[in-house]
C-alpha cells in the first residue's frame, strides 16, 4: 500500500460527491419545467458510482465515475386548458423531479463529501506530527 493512497481514494469520493451535487443542484433547479410535450419536459438525472480497485489485486478501492442517467420515468402530465404551454388537449407536461428526494441527496451528498475531506485534513495531520516525532 502506498502511503498516499488515503488521498487518492478520498480525493476520488470528493469528486464523485462533487458530481453527486453538482446533478442534485440542476434537478433541483428545474423541478418547476413545463412543456407542452412529454419529450421535451426536463427528466432527473442520476450519477453512477462504481468502486474500482487501486491497484491489480488490492484490497483498496477509489470511486470511480461511469456517468450521468436520465431518469426513464416518465413526465406528470396535469389538464390545465389555460395554461399557454397547454398542447391541444388541455394537457401540460411537468418533470419527474422529486424535490423533497433530491434534497435529501444533496443532504446525503454534502455530508459524504464533508466526511471525505476529513479523511484527508486527518491523514495530513498525521503525517505532519510523524514528520515532527524526530525533533
Amino acid at each position: 500500500m502506498a502511503l498516499f493512497s488515503i488521498f487518492d481514494i478520498a480525493g476520488s469520493g470528493m469528486t464523485a460527491q462533487n458530481l453527486r451535487l453538482n446533478v442534485t443542484a440542476s434537478n433541483l433547479a428545474n423541478v418547476d419545467d413545463v412543456a407542452s410535450n412529454p419529450d421535451d419536459v426536463y427528466r432527473a438525472r442520476h450519477p453512477l458510482f462504481r468502486a474500482r480497485p487501486m491497484d491489480f489485486g488490492s484490497t483498496l478501492a477509489a470511486v470511480s465515475v461511469l456517468g450521468v442517467v436520465e431518469s426513464e420515468g416518465q413526465p406528470l402530465s396535469r389538464y390545465q386548458p389555460g395554461h399557454p404551454l397547454a398542447d391541444d388537449v388541455g394537457m401540460i407536461y411537468t418533470t419527474n423531479v422529486n424535490a423533497i428526494e433530491e434534497m435529501a441527496n444533496m443532504i446525503s451528498a454534502s455530508k459524504s463529501y464533508q466526511s471525505n475531506l476529513e479523511v484527508v485534513n486527518t491523514a495530513k495531520e498525521l503525517m505532519l506530527r510523524t514528520l515532527t516525532l524526530g525533533q
